[in-house]
């Protein structure tokens, strides 16, 4: 279902394409890339402004991470995700 790496203390997580989240296996290399960042409403505001595509908008999930996806325009698919501070 997906792939978490920690590459030099930075984390890279790679998944399956979820149809039912907007981004069908068709999308390039079939992956969605995850960047886990300090402030996902102020990464996630950062790429729409410079054309990326809003596919589920931030909110929190049950996981308790504010999180997001988009998709780039070049076709690939994004998710921007932040652990609440405290």
């Amino acid at each position: 279902m997906h792939c978490a790496l920690k590459i030099s203390g930075d984390s890279l997580m790679l998944s399956d394409g979820f149809p039912e989240h907007g981004h069908p296996a068709e999308t390039p290399a079939a992956l969605t890339l995850h960047l886990q960042v300090d402030d996902a409403d102020v990464w996630f505001d950062r790429a729409v402004a410079a054309g990326c595509v809003a596919t589920m908008p931030v909110t929190v999930q049950f996981w308790d991470d504010r999180h997001g996806q988009l998709r780039d325009p070049f076709g690939f698919t994004w998710s921007i995700g932040a652990t609440p501070k405290g």
